[in-house]
């Protein structure tokens, strides 16, 4: 196992402006305060002011667990906003982003390597992510295999089928994409094949059924996942943990009235933990409560990461 250090050094080396010099907007949005989130309406009949708020949690894992853990917390947001919530079980990433971006989804949380493409298509403003109680927050990428599968360090990948989980994924994609490049001098399609099992869960459970040889995974998935029981860490070799990344951002669409999302900021960060769906399952990668974050600041080297891959955001 081995630490991330190419990642850093690649992007380093790819940007040499600052990582928000080739951010864009969707051309619907405006960023008059240079925050590289959309600002809320001036005009107020372009605003919302929804009886029901949708809500949805980024599509890692199996939605109907998921129901039940933010329960808790979407009773206090309805008490909080005085409006009506439910929870919308998306399947992936880009149908989240699509919900959003057709105004059927209004708060939310997408997964670290969606933000960029939320904030910079769907009008996504995040400003919330999952800390422990010291404030420490995080996962790292991992490049996983079973054990005799016969890959042993990450150069015997070449030649093999690498699964990732989604295009959209940081960890499950873009990261150890500039990295194979970066440090192993492999890329992707050429070196070795690549494949997408669609989730995080997929392709840990995948690797641990052996249907899968290696796969690059988010290690807060997996961990929860030891923890109920569902796999076990006697079914995984580890080949590679990266540095530690942000991880789910929540937030608002852009035009909500400021009053309301106001009121959903405060609904995150009065929120009490203690007892409740979210302290059990996020408690198991030592999550806690919620902290304020910026995509500016917090997003910076996701938003490297992209460039060193050279994406682009098609709004269109």
């Amino acid at each position: 196992m081995r630490a991330l250090t190419a990642i850093s050094a690649l992007i380093a080396l790819a940007v040499a402006v600052p990582a928000h010099a080739d951010f864009q907007l969707g051309s619907r949005f405006q960023d008059t305060d240079g925050d590289l989130v959309a600002d809320i309406p001036s005009d107020a009949s372009e605003q919302i002011d929804p009886d029901t708020l949708i809500f949805a949690y980024t599509p890692v894992e199996d939605p109907a667990v998921y129901r039940e853990v933010w329960s808790e917390f979407l009773d206090h947001l309805a008490e909080t906003t005085g409006k009506e919530v439910q929870f919308f079980p998306v399947q992936s990433n880009a149908a989240q982003i699509e919900a959003m971006r057709a105004g059927r989804l209004h708060v939310a949380g997408f997964n670290t390597g969606s933000n960029p493409i939320a904030v910079a298509c769907a009008g996504f403003r995040p400003f919330a992510m999952m800390a422990g109680e010291d404030g420490s927050f995080g996962y790292e990428m991992e490049i996983i295999t079973y054990p005799g599968s016969g890959i042993d360090e990450v150069a015997d990948i070449k030649g093999k089928t690498l699964t990732h989980t989604s295009q959209t994924s940081n960890s499950g994609f873009k990261a150890p994409t500039a990295l194979m490049k970066a440090e192993f001098g492999m890329i992707s399609g050429e070196d070795y094949d690549t494949q997408f099992s669609g989730k995080h869960d997929n392709s840990i459970l995948g690797v641990a059924n052996k249907d899968y040889e290696v796969a690059t995974v988010a290690n807060s998935v997996k961990k929860r996942m030891v923890e109920r029981g569902v796999v076990s860490d006697d079914q995984f070799e580890i080949l590679y943990t990266s540095q530690t990344f942000p991880t789910t951002g929540y937030g608002v669409v852009y035009n909500l009235t400021p009053e309301l999302q106001e009121k959903i900021r405060d609904a995150f960060f009065s929120f009490d933990w203690a007892g409740t769906g979210l302290e059990e399952e996020f408690g198991k990668n030592g999550e806690e409560k919620f902290i304020e974050i910026t995509f500016k600041d917090d997003w910076d080297v996701i938003r490297k990461i992209d460039q060193a891959n050279g994406v682009t955001y098609d709004c269109q």
